[in-house]
């Protein structure tokens, strides 16, 4: 009995206390330079749109990229939240959805006061069939981040936490990309630029059960 309790005296007593935000301290060391190398790639590979002074003036830019911010700013909050072993959804999913519907609102009254000639235009725009792949390209370094934090802690539900740490970095990887996007459609944005982030959860939570069991 003693010899156990020695062990267990050796075990613990390099031991130190870690800070309270410890986990939201890596987290931000490790996205804001993925943002960074995400942000650059846009830049060689794409560049800014080339009417950046115009879309400054257009509601269709500032809402686009308002509802990518904050479906990143919301899943960066889950990710937090899920990296701890007594971790949990929280209302993650809750807010995915009430964010969703907004978006879809807007996009039906941006439909509603168009002429139905040009519903293929906010609906399909010219860039369909990139731009979800585009936005896995530009989310993945953010992706990579999240999964080496998680990697790092303990959640309890990996799959989840992986689930969450792809729709950060999906939404943050569309944010990167609607600084090149002309699209105006609010359908289009609902669409493909969700497809895009969904498929970055989708990855999520594959590599999330794969690899951050313990």
């Amino acid at each position: 009995m003693r010899k156990t309790e020695d062990i267990i005296d050796q075990l613990a007593g390099d031991l130190r206390p870690v800070p309270v935000s410890a986990l939201e301290r890596r987290l931000l060391l490790a996205v804001l330079p993925a943002l960074c190398v995400s942000l650059v790639l846009m830049f060689v590979i794409l560049g800014l749109r080339s009417d950046m002074d115009d879309a400054f003036t257009e509601l269709g830019f500032w809402i686009k990229s308002a509802y990518n911010a904050v479906l990143a700013v919301v899943a960066f909050l889950a990710v937090r939240r899920l990296a701890r072993p007594d971790g949990d959804r929280g209302r993650f999913f809750a807010w995915l959805a009430v964010i969703f519907v907004a978006m879809a609102a807007i996009a039906f009254v941006q439909l509603g006061f168009a002429l139905p000639g040009s519903y293929r235009t906010l609906i399909l725009g010219s860039s369909a069939l990139h731009c979800p792949f585009l936005i896995v390209v530009f989310a993945f370094p953010m992706f990579l981040a999240n999964l080496s934090v998680l990697k790092r802690s303990a959640p309890a539900d990996p799959a989840l936490a992986g689930f969450a740490a792809g729709i950060a970095a999906g939404a943050a990887g569309a944010w990167v990309y609607s600084w090149f996007c002309t699209e105006n459609g609010m359908a289009f944005v609902l669409i493909w630029y969700s497809l895009g982030i969904l498929v970055m959860g989708l990855i999520g939570a594959f590599a999330g059960s794969r690899f951050l069991r313990w």
